[in-house]
């Protein structure tokens, strides 16, 4: 009898442990750094700190190695913000008046493996709101669900199921970074590439998660850096098992963590759903996720890793600058563009008050495919053809809505 009770105990406390043990999902991480207690979590505030403390914890549970500073997680970085917006915050060894300090968060997986794969993520975000901010009506707390809990989701998931020894994913250590300071010029991602905690010359390849949170109804999901390495195009497509359509862009080089990486000669991989409505404004909240779709995004990234288990380390290839063909314009139609389309024209996301496009009665969902005598096949055409125009022209503007043709006239 007195084994049984004995066993009995046992059992319960395993049961109760088991409990403990619980699984924390994609949509109460973006929910915990969404709160409006982290402030924004903006950089060098005490929202920041809170959010750090948060995926430190997560990491911890989840059961990474801290490969930050001093047997830490964290990574603290200090720099002066330049007065003026266009120019980079400097980096400074000393806390004086006017300085900040961010703070990365870095787990590790070691696998004993000649190479590892960074996965990273950025964490902060707006604050109140200031000079990033879209919002024109007073300080509000930004939670920046989308930008980038979401992210950071996906990469708390990945660090999960990369730790999982079931999967068998082990001819890579894995590195994971929340970095802080992106949204100030990369600060976080720039810091860690100068300053690593591991030896960078031994990394395969960088995967960067910002804004994965809103994948549409046509599952579509822009990937950059295809081009910065030969085996990335094949990869992506043999492993798309989650019903996406790819819009793939070839070059390193962009407005995310992930820049800072392939300047350092890494190949690169950058995952993104596409900007809306929210973007840098206080409605970017938790409650607008589509959850099931970063379940997707999260399986699809895992596949391709996986894919590229063990291989040798990835040659590097330099790819075009995109950004340095932007051509330059006088003139702007007052819309913001759907990056994720790339079917013919250039599809308008959002239309911005009182700018010539709302004048002119265009509407979200239109496609613009000819600006005055000038086809609009994609993006970089449509830029080509508005630099041509100047302020105080007028032009015909065409436009798909639906099956119907359109043409507007357009005053600059």
């Amino acid at each position: 009898m007195r084994a049984i009770v004995i066993l009995w105990v046992v059992l319960v406390l395993v049961s109760c442990k088991k409990e403990m043990v619980k699984t924390v999902t994609m949509k109460e991480d973006v929910y915990a750094l969404a709160d409006d207690s982290y402030g924004g979590r903006q950089t060098g505030t005490d929202g920041e700190l809170m959010a750090a403390e948060y995926i430190s914890n997560r990491f911890k549970e989840i059961g990474l190695l801290p490969k930050g500073i001093s047997g830490e997680y964290t990574q603290t970085f200090t720099f002066t913000p330049s007065a003026n917006p266009h120019e980079q915050a400097e980096f400074t060894n000393t806390t004086e008046d006017g300085s900040v300090t961010g703070t990365n968060v870095i787990g590790y997986i070691d696998n004993k493996a000649e190479t590892t794969v960074v996965i990273g993520a950025h964490y902060d975000h707006l604050g109140m709101g200031g000079e990033g901010s879209l919002y024109r009506e007073g300080d509000a707390v930004h939670n920046g669900a989308d930008d980038n809990a979401s992210g950071v989701a996906v990469l708390l998931r990945l660090a999960k199921d990369l730790s999982n020894k079931g999967i068998q994913v082990t001819g890579n250590n894995f590195l994971f970074i929340a970095f802080s300071g992106e949204e100030i010029g990369l600060l976080g991602s720039n810091f860690f590439v100068k300053n690593p905690t591991i030896d960078t010359k031994k990394v395969s390849y960088m995967v960067n998660m910002d804004m994965v949170g809103r994948l549409n109804e046509e599952n579509t999901v822009a990937v950059h850096g295809v081009g910065t390495s030969p085996r990335f195009k094949q990869t992506l497509f043999a492993n798309n098992d989650q019903g996406l359509k790819i819009v793939e862009y070839e070059s390193g080089i962009g407005p995310s963590d992930h820049t800072s990486f392939y300047l350092a000669d890494i190949p690169v991989l950058h995952f993104f759903t596409g900007q809306h409505e929210d973007y840098h404004k206080p409605g970017d909240d938790a409650d607008k996720l589509n959850y099931e779709g970063m379940e997707k995004i999260s399986n699809y990234i895992l596949n391709i890793v996986d894919d590229l288990d063990g291989a040798e380390k990835l040659v590097f290839r330099k790819t075009k600058n995109e950004n340095e063909e932007v051509p330059a314009f006088k003139v702007a139609l007052g819309v913001v563009p759907d990056y994720l389309y790339n079917d013919g024209g250039m599809r308008i996301d959002g239309i911005s008050e009182d700018k010539p496009a709302q004048k002119a009665g265009l509407q979200k969902g239109d496609i613009v495919i000819k600006l005055g005598d000038l086809e609009t096949q994609d993006m970089m055409s449509y830029m080509k053809a508005l630099s041509t125009f100047e302020e105080g022209m007028t032009t015909k503007v065409t436009v798909k809505r639906g099956d119907e043709v359109i043409v507007k006239d357009v005053t600059f």
